[in-house]
């Protein structure tokens, strides 16, 4: 069974990788952006506490030229790069076992060769009030809605269900992605019976 106190450890744990890999690329002055689930808990987070949703990792929009010099900033945590099912990874120990703590997508590159839009480019970021730059919520949408897995779904669900998704955001989305939103709002309708 799942305690308190073991989200709130993963909770602590989360957030103090996400410090120390932000900090680490500010110190080695690598741009990027804190993207994926953990961007999206941080916004819904700001909103409503309640509403947020913990992930696994941490994982991040960077230039593929800053690879080399993000591999030097993580050693000192104990992170190796990795290649995993197409995806660079930062991976180390977490509780007595090796695994990914970090995803890395490149800015103005597709993730994987059939999504329908490449990862933005860099826009203005959100800075959290501990210095952290998350990827804005259109970008995030964006991503979201081009990945479009089961767990893409939940977190535009939960951005839409705190009002994160404006009207100025659904109007500046590509028509496909535009479709897309307007399928996962359908489902989410569905499941909850409203339909």
């Amino acid at each position: 069974m799942l305690s308190i106190d073991a989200v709130d450890k993963h909770a602590r744990w989360l957030m103090d990788l996400a410090q120390r890999l932000c900090g680490a690329f500010n110190n080695a002055g690598i741009n990027y952006r804190m993207v994926g689930g953990m961007a999206v808990y941080v916004h819904v987070d700001m909103v409503d506490p309640l509403a947020a949703r913990l992930t696994p990792g941490v994982d991040f929009a960077i230039e593929r030229s800053d690879v080399s010099r993000i591999v030097e900033a993580v050693l000192p945590f104990g992170l190796q790069h990795r290649h995993a099912l197409g995806l660079d990874v930062l991976a180390g120990p977490v509780a007595g076992t090796i695994r990914t703590v970090s995803r890395l997508v490149f800015v103005r590159e597709k993730v994987r060769p059939g999504y329908l839009e490449p990862v933005p480019d860099f826009s203005e970021p959100t800075v959290t009030e501990a210095g952290l730059l998350l990827a804005p919520v259109l970008d995030l949408i964006r991503m979201k809605l081009t990945s479009n897995r089961i767990i893409d779904k939940v977190h535009i669900v939960d951005m839409d269900g705190v009002g994160l998704i404006t009207p100025e955001i659904e109007n500046a989305l590509s028509e496909p992605l535009r479709r897309r939103l307007q399928q996962v709002r359908a489902e989410e309708r569905q499941s909850a019976g409203a339909e």
